[in-house]
């Protein structure tokens, strides 16, 4: 299969710094990392809470991610490891690569609600707060996998066609040259996710984890039909003629959907802090007999501010805000 245009893919996603391996994916990672924590900050700061406590609790949201992304590649390619002629041990070798997004979202939001807890914060805001963010990383991540040639789609002639090197072409496709660019497909529907995510948040002022549910509606959405597209090789057999990974997107869209629709009924609207019942900042004010008169100004000030600058603990103040391995074992 010939075309005429086409996205080449990178001769190298590794770079050799001495004795240490610098790794386009890894980077990739590291840019959707700070690209969520710096749109978390300004989610957060925007809905009444303290600056940098988002960077705080990503101290334990990102290991908790990694270990679930790990756990998740590893049981869906356990023949890699536990095969006839595999090392067992291998399965611990992180930095070889391999990891999986619905490992990484599912410890990833464990270690958020624990760090929110020991923090005193409320979670479901919190999960609320970050959800935008994680796709602008996800959107990141999905680059690494460009730099890897690998997690690709079908054969097609299309002008935006991948063309991926006969080493790394799967068993059945050495004749084909180019291919479904998916992690292209997957980094924009997440970046257009993100879009609409940001839109709805401040339009219908969500709350009680329902942009969490919307995340979750919207990317699975996507990575659903990209699922359809994908052609590399998944360890666990096919069910029904689905992938697992077009299973749980499935499974986790309606999941979502009724706790977004049960969610509204019972929780209109938004939570009126973002702490914890007796945590959070100390409120302030005068206790003597000019305290109402300073209430009154403090009012005043509040009321003009709205005016100005939007409402502030409900909405952004501005523009807010993987898959695969470093070393060629991909993930899902």
């Amino acid at each position: 299969m010939t075309t005429l245009l086409s996205i080449p893919s990178p001769a190298n996603g590794v770079w050799e710094l001495g004795p240490l391996p610098l790794r386009a994916y890894a980077l990739c990672i590291i840019a959707g990392v700070v690209a969520a924590i710096w749109i978390g900050e300004r989610r957060w700061v925007a809905r009444g809470g303290t600056a940098g406590q988002m960077s705080d609790l990503a101290i334990w949201a990102i290991p908790f991610g990694l270990v679930g992304a790990r756990i998740y590649h590893v049981a869906t390619d356990w023949q890699l490891y536990f095969g006839d002629g595999q090392d067992p041990i291998t399965a611990l070798y992180v930095w070889r690569g391999g990891l999986g997004i619905w490992g990484a979202i599912a410890l990833g939001a464990v270690g958020a609600m624990i760090g929110a807890r020991r923090m005193g914060l409320s979670i479901r805001p919190v999960l609320d707060t970050l959800a935008p963010g994680v796709l602008v990383a996800q959107a990141f991540g999905r680059w690494g996998n460009w730099f890897n040639q690998e997690l690709f789609g079908r054969p097609t002639d299309l002008p935006w066609a991948l063309e991926i090197d006969a080493e790394n072409r799967p068993p059945g496709y050495l004749d084909a040259e180019t291919f479904h660019p998916t992690f292209l497909y997957e980094s924009l529907w997440a970046l257009a996710a993100f879009g609409v995510l940001i839109w709805a948040d401040r339009r219908f002022r969500l709350g009680h984890g329902r942009v969490l549910a919307l995340y979750v509606m919207l990317y699975t959405l996507g990575r659903g039909w990209i699922e359809l597209l994908r052609i590399d090789d998944v360890q666990l057999d096919d069910v029904l003629g689905l992938r697992l990974n077009a299973w749980t997107s499935i499974i986790l869209f309606l999941a979502a959907a009724a706790y977004f629709v049960v969610s509204a009924r019972r929780h209109p609207g938004r939570e009126e802090s973002v702490f914890r019942p007796g945590e959070g900042p100390a409120p302030t004010g005068n206790a003597g007999p000019d305290a109402e008169e300073s209430t009154d100004e403090s009012d005043e000030s509040d009321e003009g501010a709205e005016v100005g600058t939007g409402e502030t603990a409900g909405r952004p103040n501005g523009p807010t805000g993987s898959e695969g391995d470093g070393d060629g074992r991909p993930g899902r």
